[in-house]
């Protein structure tokens, strides 16, 4: 009987097959299809359906011993070159798989909720099913070559994800940016895997690895070209999974639908960066120095992220510097040399960031029915409040979520942020720091997100607090559109609460599978290092290092318990008045979007326009000058066709008098 992994290839396939079949119809018969929302909607789940079914049915076989599978096919051949195509299923491989198949699935469900009423339901929904197509091709892709093919499907559907409304000029942009700068990333990407086959003559990863290392050995590569293709190769996880300084793109794609940014934040777009270098481990692993760079990247960005959300006051962007947070602890385990630690964390992040960003919608659906369809309006906390009675599955599914993240046990937040602190206070004690601090700010920040939105009294009704924010953001306020409020806002329907629900499970349990002193998830993913890390536990070890991070958690959520539950300090006011310099630098994103607004987007701007007047100036004027000779001379010369043999012996004859003078003239003189 064959295995499940003999069909792994029909994975990726599945949604690929739905998404291109309502894709075709919906250009052939636009109109009939997007009357046939239902129908849709059940073949495209059930296609995501049955990939979810087939990726357990792998991940079973797996955790039973399965070996790896690897099953390739010559795609390319040209005399002794050959390029290999296929797909391979490893441990690491099922759990993505199993990962990005149920976060899709339960997305998609939710979105039959969310988008009811858009008039691009059906559009929606085959982008969705395409990207989660492209995703799960990455993960099952056997060399680096077929991982880009899969890398840049991710990022074209990331962009019509996110400019989905592309009538909304915030929307254009956002895909525009995010579309933007992951070409810087990819660019670096391509550079990389040209350079690592140059020196190696291959795409796959344990080939490259070992390529690489005997290139060294050998001479014929140096190691600073060795390190510089491995930095090149790194820029394209930074982009893709928003590290510094290739972030920008990523709070900006909240534009998009909420049920995306669940997706894009919890299992696809930003997880490929991470699962990109975990596959790259035994090549990053000879260099300590990429490591490093690696990790100090990582503690940068995740000390940034949370330092922005501290001041944001629209709920989904709160959440995606959470996200840029997050992802930077993952890269500081990569970093570290602790890939297990980093794909444990995304694998618990991946459960209660999809459930927080899809509690965020259900919030924002609500709002819409008290402010209207204004981003703006809707998406900001300063009119929310008191949520929680009318709608307590989202409440308490949120609030399971800022537990999680905080890292406060027994949530899965805890076990997998804990060991990534644990490892870089082994490796790099001065980043582990930054990382403890950023964890009790971490808490702060998602418990004032919790307390602004559900918690105190409702404000969405105060007409005067929403001509305010409309005026401050240059919106025009229409009062068609915002002198009317239902006043009912109320719990979502199922398809949108049930996700939530099934989403709340492993956000509080699948933590207990990485406990460090037996942890299944690293036995499963190598037994070997898991093995190692059960025999070096220590108690002695863990309990200062898990009490210290629980400590400076619980002092983040007391004082936004102080500061936004309880009243007890306007920390928005003691903020501004003693450190207003500091307060403005973060309300401004650190100001990072105005330096690439100035640098790069009016730098290039400027540049453009210099390269047109040189083109004017210079280019067009040697042509028209070519032009106007040519015109000219024709001009002069016509006079010299007279057609009259005479004339003709005369200019001969002349020329040849013009000759001999002259090479009497350049004569040299007789010795």
């Amino acid at each position: 009987m064959p295995s499940a992994a003999e069909f792994a290839w029909l994975i990726p396939v599945l949604p690929l097959i739905g998404a291109v079949a309502i894709g075709l119809a919906l250009i052939s018969f636009n109109r009939t299809i997007n009357r046939l929302k239902k129908p849709v909607a059940i073949t495209l789940l059930t296609c995501v359906g049955a990939a979810t079914v087939l990726s357990y049915a792998v991940l079973i076989e797996q955790l039973g011993g399965a070996p790896p599978v690897e099953h390739l096919f010559v795609w390319a051949s040209a005399g002794s070159f050959e390029l290999p195509m296929g797909y391979m299923v490893d441990p690491l491989g099922a759990v993505m798989l199993a990962l990005v198949t149920t976060i899709a699935l339960l997305v998609m469900i939710y979105s039959h909720g969310y988008m009811a009423h858009d008039k691009g339901y059906v559009r929606f929904f085959t982008y969705l099913a395409l990207f989660s197509s492209s995703m799960l091709g990455l993960i099952v892709s056997p060399n680096l070559l077929e991982i880009y093919v899969f890398w840049e499907l991710v990022g074209m559907c990331s962009y019509l994800l996110v400019g989905f409304w592309y009538d909304r000029e915030g929307a254009a942009h956002a895909a525009q940016k995010a579309f933007v700068v992951n070409r810087v990333g990819d660019f670096g990407l391509l550079l990389g895997i040209l350079g690592l086959f140059w020196a190696t003559g291959s795409f796959d990863f344990q080939g490259i690895a070992a390529g690489l290392s005997s290139a060294i050995e050998s001479g014929s590569v140096p190691l600073w070209a060795a390190l510089t293709l491995c930095l090149l190769v790194f820029m394209g996880p930074m982009a893709k999974s928003a590290q510094f300084p290739l972030h920008v793109w990523l709070p900006d794609a909240m534009e998009g639908p909420t049920p995306i940014s669940a997706l894009i934040h919890a299992a696809t777009m930003v997880a490929a960066g991470v699962f990109l270098v975990a596959r790259l481990e035994p090549l990053y692993s000879q260099f300590p120095f990429v490591g490093l760079v690696i990790a100090v990247i990582g503690t940068i960005t995740c000390f940034l992220g949370a330092s922005i959300a501290l001041t944001q006051m629209d709920l989904k962007k709160g959440l995606a510097y959470s996200t840029v947070s997050q992802l930077g602890y993952m890269m500081l385990a990569m970093g570290c040399g602790a890939p297990i630690a980093g794909m444990f964390h995304l694998v618990t992040h991946a459960f209660f960031k999809a459930m927080l960003f899809l509690g965020s919608g259900s919030v924002i659906h609500a709002m819409e029915e008290v402010v209207g369809h204004e981003p703006i309006l809707a998406q900001d906390m300063r009119l929310m409040g008191g949520l929680r009675k009318k709608m307590p599955i989202t409440a308490t599914t949120f609030l399971v979520g800022c537990i999680a993240i905080s890292g406060i046990p027994p949530l899965a937040g805890f076990w997998s942020k804990d060991e990534i602190l644990g490892q870089a206070f082994n490796t790099f004690p001065w980043l582990w720091l930054i990382g403890f601090f950023t964890a009790g700010m971490t808490a702060f920040y998602m418990f004032r997100l919790y307390f602004l939105t559900f918690e105190g009294a409702f404000r969405g009704e105060d007409k005067a607090l929403q001509s305010n924010l409309l005026n401050a953001s240059g919106k025009a306020v229409d009062e068609d559109e915002h002198s009317h409020s239902t006043g009912v806002i109320h719990e979502s329907a199922w398809p949108m609460t049930f996700p939530l629900c099934a989403l709340a499970g492993p956000s509080i349990l699948i933590g207990l599978l990485g406990m460090p002193w037996n942890s299944r998830f690293a036995i499963f993913l190598n037994q070997e290092e898991g093995l190692l890390m059960a025999e070096k536990f220590s108690w002695s070890e863990f309990l200062p290092l898990a009490g210290a991070s629980v400590a400076i958690s619980s002092a983040g959520i007391t004082l936004a318990v102080l500061a936004y539950y309880l009243n007890r300090i306007d920390i928005g006011q003691v903020i501004a008045a003693r450190f207003g310099t500091i307060n403005d630098f973060l309300s401004n994103k650190w100001y990072l979007d105005d330096i690439n607004e100035k640098i790069f987007v009016r730098g290039s701007r400027k540049l453009a326009k210099e390269v047109l007047e040189v083109d004017a100036k210079v280019v067009d004027g040697v042509v028209n000058l070519t032009g106007l000779l040519t015109l000219g001379s024709g001009e002069g010369l016509k006079y010299f066709e007279t057609g009259r043999a005479q004339f003709y012996a005369l200019i001969v004859f002349g020329g040849v008098i013009a000759l001999v003078v002259l090479f009497g003239v350049l004569a040299p003189p007789p010795v």
